[in-house]
């Protein structure tokens, strides 16, 4: 039976003090103990019931990591809180060493890198692919800006580069709206790509798609890693194993383990809980 990740996780950080740290302000990203993402005794409740209990979960920088879990079990309450939408009823959430996400609203989590995914694809279907990109560039959004902005030519190199990314470069002139169910999830992550995030949170990337979309999805989920820390939640456990190095399952809001998929597979509390379902 693997062991329960989060002892070897805490004592790893356990000489790390939260208590010294800061509100963002003007602080820069920290990583330099390879580490993004903190969060440590984090729970919510809900009129009496707990949606997460004391959970745990710490992100190296530049890591793609799966989270599995059945119903309930806490998945999309964790990116509530990380992305500001929810407010935990005590624990600590920290982007780096020194950004306390706690004291930040939900534009300002955004603003400094981290970017949330939801299941269906949100895109503006009455403009362009190469619109929806334009419109998503950080950039002062007031609206006199926005009309009479024009693009700089490294402006127009970001959009196309990121259309090579998610490979739809061919379909920049084409309304959103015609695209396929995976054009449309491919071209809303170019869109968060497109905000240069550090973390990216993706809520079942692969729901609804054909063999081929979710075989190119894959491909572009581990192109990513490296230069973005990406969190994916998601169900298809063949998808799964086709891009985790390392999974976190939860179960009634705290983490259950963490392993290789082989190792959550074959645990027998996974397979109770969930796996074996």
């Amino acid at each position: 039976m693997l062991n329960n990740a989060k002892e070897p996780r805490l004592n790893r950080y356990q000489s790390f003090s939260f208590m010294n740290r800061t509100p963002v302000g003007d602080k820069k990203l920290d990583v330099s103990h390879k580490t993004v993402l903190y969060m440590e005794d984090v729970s919510v409740s809900f009129d009496g019931f707990k949606a997460l209990n004391k959970l745990s979960l710490y992100i190296d920088d530049g890591e793609l990591r799966c989270l599995i879990g059945p119903n309930g079990a806490g998945k999309t309450t964790l990116m509530d809180v990380i992305t500001g939408k929810t407010r935990p009823d005590n624990g600590s959430v920290y982007f780096g060493q020194t950004i306390d996400l706690l004291q930040m609203d939900e534009p300002a989590i955004a603003q400094a890198g981290i970017c949330r995914k939801f299941q269906k694809p949100s895109v503006f279907e009455n403009l362009t692919v190469f619109e929806n990109l334009e419109l998503s560039m950080k950039a002062d959004k007031g609206a006199w800006i926005t009309l009479l902005a024009t693009l700089t030519g490294e402006q127009r190199d970001r959009i196309d580069e990121v259309l090579e990314i998610i490979g739809i470069m061919s379909l920049k002139g084409q309304l959103a709206g015609i695209l396929s169910h995976g054009q449309k999830q491919w071209l809303e992550i170019g869109m968060l790509l497109i905000q240069e995030p550090k973390v990216m949170l993706v809520d079942e990337p692969v729901a609804g798609m054909t063999h081929q979309e979710i075989d190119r999805t894959a491909e572009l989920l581990l192109s990513l890693q490296g230069k973005h820390s990406v969190i994916v939640v998601e169900h298809d456990m063949e998808f799964v194993r086709s891009i985790a190095k390392k999974v976190t399952v939860l179960h009634e809001g705290s983490v259950l383990t963490e392993g290789t998929m082989d190792e959550v597979q074959n645990d027998p509390r996974v397979i109770q809980v969930y796996l074996g379902e």
